[in-house]
């Protein structure tokens, strides 16, 4: 792939994960689904999304083979 088209795609991939950070507070079953793990103790608190991470990584590898498929 030429440097060119490599950094137009790293700049898409840039942008849209840019808007997905900004929605993803009005998303309010990002990070809730049944199997997501959140722990909070006092001042501690640890968010591990297994669910939504892979959830995410199914749509996500969808739409990229639709987009890049030979």
């Amino acid at each position: 792939m030429p440097l060119g088209k490599l950094l137009i795609l790293l700049g898409l991939i840039l942008i849209i994960a840019g808007v997905v950070v900004q929605l993803s507070p009005r998303i309010p079953w990002l990070g809730r689904l049944p199997g997501d793990i959140f722990i909070q103790r006092g001042r501690f608190t640890l968010a591990f999304p297994i669910v939504s991470s892979l959830l995410l990584s199914l749509l996500l590898t969808l739409i990229l083979n639709l987009f890049f498929r030979r």
